[in-house]
C-alpha cells in the first residue's frame, strides 16, 4: 500500500466514525445504520450493557435507549492499524447524555457523562469503510441526577 492510500484510508475512517457520532446524536437513524455492516456485533457488557448482534437489532435498541435523549458524543486520538480491508481501531471517547423525560424514571437518574474506549473493527465494503464490531469500555460516569427530583 502507498503512503497516500495509507492516509486516504485512515481519514475515511475517521469520517466514518465522525459521521457515527454526528448521525447518534442528531437521531439521523438511516445515516446512522448505513456506518455499520449489516453483520454487526455491538458489545457494551464492559460498560454494563449487553452483547447485540446484527445492524438492524443494534439499531432498534439504540434508537429505543436515546431517541428522547439530548446526546453529544466526542471522539479522539484514534489508535488505527490498518490491514488491507480491514482495520482496527480504538478511540477515545467521552459522551454525554441528558435521559428524556420518559426515561428518566427507568435509568434512575437524568443523565451521564462517561470516558472510556471504543474498540471496533472497520472493513471495507464496496470500498466503503464501515464498522463490523463495536466494544464500549468506561473507565468513569458521573452520573447526573434531576435537581427537581
Amino acid at each position: 500500500m502507498t503512503d497516500l492510500a495509507a492516509i486516504a484510508d485512515y481519514l475515511a475512517i475517521c469520517e466514518v466514525k465522525a459521521r457515527y457520532c454526528r448521525t447518534l446524536d442528531t437521531k439521523d437513524w438511516e445515516g446512522y445504520a448505513d456506518v455499520f455492516t449489516a453483520d454487526l456485533i455491538l458489545d457494551t457488557r464492559p460498560a454494563g450493557g449487553i452483547i447485540t448482534h446484527g445492524r438492524d437489532e443494534v439499531l432498534r435498541m439504540v434508537r429505543a435507549s436515546v431517541e428522547t435523549a439530548t446526546t453529544c458524543h466526542h471522539v479522539h486520538s484514534p489508535e488505527i492499524r490498518i490491514d488491507g480491508d480491514t482495520a482496527d481501531v480504538v478511540w477515545a471517547m467521552q459522551d454525554r447524555v441528558v435521559w428524556g423525560a420518559d426515561r428518566k424514571a427507568k435509568m434512575g437518574n437524568a443523565g451521564h457523562t462517561g470516558f472510556g474506549h471504543y474498540h471496533e473493527r472497520y472493513v471495507r465494503q464496496d470500498g466503503r469503510w464501515r464498522i463490523a464490531e463495536q466494544r464500549l469500555t468506561r473507565l468513569h460516569m458521573d452520573i447526573h441526577h434531576d435537581p427537581e427530583g
